[in-house]
């Protein structure tokens, strides 16, 4: 299997599966003399973790993290960065009436297509267990975006029909709320749809935003590399997100010209815009404002309705899933969201530096 690789220079490669003995990332071109230790990551992780509400799976997982290579006394030494966690409460047999059933919304069918078989072990690779290690990944990228005075927040724009406005957000109540919204009362409201829905054993989605601020202009390449075409397939890798947009995104398709151009003035000769319908972007590079990212996150697969599938003789059949569930994905999958924009961005930065002879001799010279 290939394609488990993501980056040029800062470069994660996850493993494992979801019911395996284990799960974690592998990180190459980690500059050496970054400070890190398990307590960084662990704060990442403890964010995208079963059990933190009853919108969440009962999955009882403590998620800890050791990290095996890459570190002494404190500092990154530049050699690879191998983390582990360790998979601990696992029920294969929650999972032993589908094994031979495909399971709606899930890559059962063109996993066994493509493979021959598959891990019905909730997953095993396809599983959201293994955003784990993006967000491993994505902790160590977030302390080097520190370094350069870089700020990425993720958090829940929307669940199901309950949004947050642009002009209603507070950024202090994201961590005051199951759902990670810069909201309460939305959040509420928020609250009481998903219960709901959890009484009909059913499941929603929404919508995770992602800003970052501080960045400098010019990242990402004017062609295939563009700064929003890697965020697209970084965030879009993610197993439960069906669509990104920057900016405006569709919106930009209804509006105008005028409208939707951001014009640039001039202050103290810093330029700015004095609009932001781009989301940071433009010509595929960085243009110095903020960054701007949604992403569309679908309802969870599993739910216990019973459906409509086949069997994997290929005759029509019913079934229920059982086991541990969410109901909505999008609270813990917002950090993992916020961590494969972090991982994008540092990898870009770390090319950056070899965009000019100018910044070739910064070094050198």
């Amino acid at each position: 299997m290939s394609g488990s690789t993501f980056g040029k220079i800062f470069r994660i490669t996850t493993w494992g599966e979801s019911h395996g003995p284990g799960i974690g990332v592998v990180i190459d071109g980690c500059p050496a003399g970054l400070s890190l230790c398990e307590e960084d990551i662990q704060r990442f992780l403890d964010r995208r973790k079963p059990g933190q509400s009853k919108y969440t799976t009962r999955r009882n997982e403590a998620d800890s993290v050791e990290i095996l290579s890459g570190v002494f006394e404190g500092k990154t030494t530049g050699t690879p960065l191998s983390l582990l966690v360790r998979n601990q409460d696992q029920r294969p047999r929650d999972y032993g009436n589908i094994a031979s059933l495909f399971r709606p919304g899930h890559a059962d069918y063109p996993f066994t297509e493509k493979y021959g078989f598959r891990d019905y072990r909730g997953g095993g690779r396809s599983s959201g267990r293994e955003t784990i290690g993006r967000v491993a990944a994505g902790a160590v990228a977030s302390l080097i975006l520190k370094e350069l005075g870089i700020t990425v927040r993720a958090y829940t724009k929307a669940i199901g029909p309950y949004e947050v406005s642009d002009g209603d957000i507070h950024y202090d109540q994201i961590s005051e709320n199951s759902f990670y919204m810069p909201n309460n009362a939305v959040a509420e409201k928020a609250g009481e749809y998903v219960s709901s829905l959890m009484a009909d054993r059913d499941s929603c989605g929404g919508i995770i935003e992602c800003t970052a601020d501080g960045l400098p202009v010019g990242l990402g390449e004017p062609v295939f590399d563009k700064l929003d075409a890697l965020l697209a397939q970084a965030v879009v890798s993610i197993g439960a997100v069906k669509g990104v947009e920057i900016g405006d995104g569709f919106a930009a398709s209804r509006s105008s010209g005028s409208k939707n151009n951001d014009p640039f003035f001039s202050e103290n000769g810093v330029i700015s815009k004095k609009s932001n319908h781009a989301g940071g972007t433009l010509g595929g590079l960085s243009d110095g404002s903020r960054l701007i990212l949604r992403a569309a996150v679908k309802p969870t697969s599993s739910i216990a309705k019973t459906q409509q599938t086949v069997n994997i003789s290929g005759e029509n059949a019913e079934i229920t899933v059982l086991g541990r569930h969410d109901p909505v994905i999008v609270p813990r999958a917002v950090v993992v969201v916020e961590s494969m924009t972090a991982v994008t961005l540092a990898d870009l930065l770390l090319q950056n530096m070899t965009s000019s002879m100018e910044h070739v001799k910064k070094i050198y010279t």
